[in-house]
């Protein structure tokens, strides 16, 4: 097989440059206008930072309408969206935007946050660099997985599914294109069965390594 090069990555956060959201009427026009990076960062990159972990929500509009706006409907319609299951981030906007609009139209007041717990837009340059391991077989894969950090447990598993080929990470795209003979079936089809979204990167590495470690002592 084609070595698998495992990449590290690290996020390098910054100030969009629109206004911050002080109620759920801005929220919805800023949502609107920003770019898809910032979009990304606010659905995808919360996992990678240190600071997020909300068992809840994966998504910081999410959690803000919970936490700031104090409106729980919201919260709930905004966190079941698994931006990973979009086919574009255009789409994933569409879908955020209806749900702000369908909020909208059944509340009577507007709700505003408190000075000091706006909504700050965000984007980031994710830096990518080696991690200094390679895997040489798919046996190998849930050992080397239980070493990754988290830094690299999201890119490979997480951000690669925004990457072409779409919806593959990176681990399944490695054995796909060094199967032979469906040696590589059952490793694929475990990585497949994982329901990722709203797991910590800790626990989603966990269990990928419990999942391909189990394929090993089935043999």
């Amino acid at each position: 097989m084609t070595p698998f090069e495992v990449k590290d990555c690290a996020l390098l956060a910054r100030m969009s440059g629109l206004p911050p959201a002080f109620n759920l009427r801005e929220l919805r026009e800023r949502v609107a206008a920003c770019s898809e990076n910032v979009l990304f960062h606010h659905y995808c990159e919360t996992t990678l930072r240190a600071t997020f972990d909300n068992p809840d929500y994966r998504n910081d509009f999410a959690v803000w309408s919970k936490l700031y706006l104090g409106d729980r409907v919201l919260a709930e319609r905004l966190g079941i969206l698994d931006p990973y299951s979009f086919p574009s981030l255009g789409e994933l906007r569409a879908a955020t935007l209806e749900v702000i609009d369908v909020r909208l139209g059944e509340l009577t007041m507007i709700p505003w946050a408190r000075p000091g717990d706006e909504f700050f837009f965000m984007e980031a340059t994710t830096v990518i660099f080696s991690a200094g391991i390679r895997i040489a077989h798919s046996s190998d894969l849930a050992d080397a997985i239980r070493k990754m950090t988290n830094g690299s447990v999201y890119f490979h598993f997480l951000e690669a599914r925004r990457r072409p080929p779409f919806g593959k990470d990176d681990f399944t795209s490695w054995l796909l294109e060094n199967e032979d003979g469906g040696r590589n079936r059952l490793y694929i089809e475990a990585l497949a069965s994982i329901d990722f979204y709203f797991h910590s990167l800790a626990d989603l590495r966990k269990e990928l390594a419990t999942l391909l470690s189990g394929l090993e002592e089935a043999k």
